[in-house]
């Protein structure tokens, strides 16, 4: 039989009467602190010096149990003391314990700042006490071979025993059941002949070094208790600190300061387009804007003084940079608004047209649509969108209470529907077919509006608000819930296929008129539904974001084929690149499982269709089925 996966973080759990229900966390009197997450039957270490950066420091701090120091004066005997009660409350709980030694290794004073020479990329490995603690630097050595920063290849040298501090060292030989591990770390993120830091080189080091170290603290996990296999990010801290908040607080407030869509969009949609039509459909349309509720400039200084390294957790610490990157390109994009700029900014933040997409695009538009001719004609108005929107979300209130959500009409928007956090906005100018209404309710509330849901009971509101990036794969999983309720016709699909070709033709210098033309005289679309859809495009100087709802929708049918689940998905607003993320933050504790799950994924046909996809059938033979 294989051997069983139990949760790594906590191999046992005795009570833990000094560290209570939470993290506990102790500043020293000298200096330093004690940090331990939750019983765990390690302790990271490190004695730091009076200097700007420190990798060791670093590691050790967003360790899940650690305890650094300064070096010198008092702070070597109030550190040792400290670490002498945390050993006798530990011993009580593990009998094998590891003290893991972090330090940085010396420089090599003889390169001087205009040498050739870079500093020695080397680690040093020892470890002492019993079988466990040399099964730790066995892994260790093994995890740290072969890496790699800047195409130099690391060294990787057994120290022989730790040399650790005289008191730190007495401590460890009078204590049983303790075995030492001592990692020495290159400092090759430093400028030769100064103290100036390479923020990138630092960074993939620290990413390295971290994760070779908690596949340490896994294997002696495992070499200590046999029985138990430890996934080694379960290793990681269980709980996010008081400064992550803060900063997921910060950046909310500025995500919260604007909304992006409804900025760039046109408030004169419809006016605009009957003054277009009856000019003769030749003269590019003149579209008004909301004022912007925020100074770009301003929100940028902003927002660049977040310290999101404060978090220390390297897995948030990403998570936020990255938002922090998404929220500064929304503002330059909203700096260039109505202007050239603007469409080369929305190139950086939705990406052009792949030609592969491209040509899907146009191969779903070549395709004679006389399914589309048999599709149920009756239409419904904004007032009957509004009452199906609010009984979806009755329904869903009514399984999970936190399902808060409202449906507002809007005069000012394009028609249709787009939903803003938790706000479904329904234009008066609405009119559409009734078949098609469940699906895009099922897109909007059942996709949109619960992720954001569930998102936000995560503790952390950038879930809600969405991580960088997630919009893709968002309005994928949107679509990809109207083909399973099998409200995805052909003259959604074509819609979609029309929004790549235009966005297409857009980057490449076509003007609002030549696409508008294009959809009408050689893809047979109305004068009204060209009209709008080239107006999503040519909104703010040209947005590239249209592309993305068929771009998606591939991907998500292929992630299904793939054999690979979507429940990471309804987690929060997340793109496939942060599903590994999610998966380690759920092992570790940090994310919860979602409150509620998309209604239709409990329809029998949406399961036929779902198993439909994962049975392989090619992506354009099952949506233009």
């Amino acid at each position: 039989m294989p051997e069983p996966v139990r949760p790594g973080p906590r191999v046992q759990k005795p009570p833990a009467p000094d560290f209570g229900l939470g993290a506990w966390r102790r500043e020293l009197d000298a200096g330093g602190r004690v940090h331990i997450d939750r019983p765990l039957p390690f302790l990271v270490l490190n004695r730091y010096p009076d200097e700007a950066a420190s990798i060791a420091r670093r590691l050790a701090t967003i360790s899940a149990a650690h305890l650094v120091w300064p070096a010198g004066g008092d702070a070597d005997a109030g550190a040792i003391t400290r670490l002498d009660s945390v050993l006798a409350h530990q011993a009580r709980d593990f009998p094998s314990y590891l003290l893991l030694w972090l330090h940085d290794l010396p420089r090599d004073a003889s390169i001087a700042e205009d040498s050739p020479r870079l500093e020695p990329f080397r680690f040093t490995v020892a470890a002492s006490g019993g079988a466990p603690a040399h099964a730790a630097a066995r892994r260790l050595r093994d995890a740290l071979a072969g890496a790699c920063i800047e195409l130099r290849e690391a060294a990787i040298e057994d120290a022989g025993a730790p040399d650790l501090p005289a008191a730190l060292a007495a401590l460890v030989e009078g204590s049983a059941g303790i075995g030492v591990l001592s990692l020495g770390l290159p400092r090759i993120y430093l400028a030769p002949g100064s103290d100036a830091v390479y923020p990138q080189v630092f960074h993939e080091l620290e990413t390295l070094a971290f994760d070779a170290l908690l596949q340490a603290l896994a294997a002696f996990v495992e070499a200590a208790t046999p029985d138990i296999r430890v996934p080694h990010r379960t290793l990681g801290r269980s709980r996010f600190i008081k400064a992550a908040v803060a900063v997921d607080r910060d950046l909310a407030a500025i995500s919260a300061s604007f909304d992006f869509l409804l900025s760039v969009s046109p408030i004169n949609t419809v006016e605009a387009m009957e003054r277009f039509h009856a000019a003769g459909s030749d003269k590019a349309p003149e579209f008004r804007y909301r004022p912007l509720t925020v100074s770009p400039e301003l929100s940028k200084r902003a927002l660049y003084s977040i310290d999101v390294r404060a978090v220390e957790d390297p897995v948030l610490e990403q998570l936020f940079l990255q938002k922090q990157r998404e929220l500064d390109q929304q503002l330059t994009m909203l700096q260039g608004r109505n202007t050239p700029a603007f469409k080369y900014a929305s190139v950086i933040q939705y990406g052009a047209v792949e030609a592969s997409l491209l040509g899907e695009a146009r191969g779903i538009l070549a395709r004679e649509d006389a399914a589309a001719g048999n599709e149920d004609t009756a239409c419904v108005d904004c007032h009957a969108v509004r009452e199906a929107a609010e009984a979806l979300i009755a329904r869903y209130r009514h399984r999970a209470p936190l399902f808060q959500a409202e449906v507002c009409l809007r005069d000012d928007i394009a028609p249709g529907l787009m939903v803003s956090g938790r706000s479904v906005l329904v234009s008066t100018a609405t009119r559409m077919r009734r078949w098609r209404l469940d699906a895009l309710l099922q897109h909007e509330v059942g996709v949109h509006v619960l992720t954001c849901v569930n998102g936000g009971a995560q503790g952390l509101s950038i879930f809600g608000s969405g991580l960088a990036g997630y919009e893709g794969i968002q309005e994928g999983l949107g679509v990809f819930a109207e083909y399973l309720v099998g409200g995805l016709g052909r003259s959604r699909l074509r819609l979609l296929a029309a929004r790549v070709v235009v966005v297409d033709a857009m980057l490449d210098g076509a003007e609002f008129v030549d696409c508008d033309r294009m959809l009408r005289r050689d893809h047979g679309f109305t004068p009204r539904a060209a009209f709008n859809i080239v107006a999503r495009v040519f909104r703010s100087g040209g947005l590239a974001k249209d592309a993305i709802y068929l771009r998606g929708l591939k991907e998500v049918f292929a992630w299904v084929a793939g054999g690979r689940p979507l429940d990471a998905f309804w987690t929060g607003k997340i793109a496939a690149s942060h599903v590994p993320v999610v998966d380690e933050l759920r092992a570790r504790g940090i994310l919860r499982e979602p409150a509620v799950l998309p209604e239709f994924l409990s329809r029998p046909e949406a399961r036929a269709r779902l198993a439909r996809v994962r049975g392989g059938e090619p992506f354009l033979e099952l949506v233009q089925a």
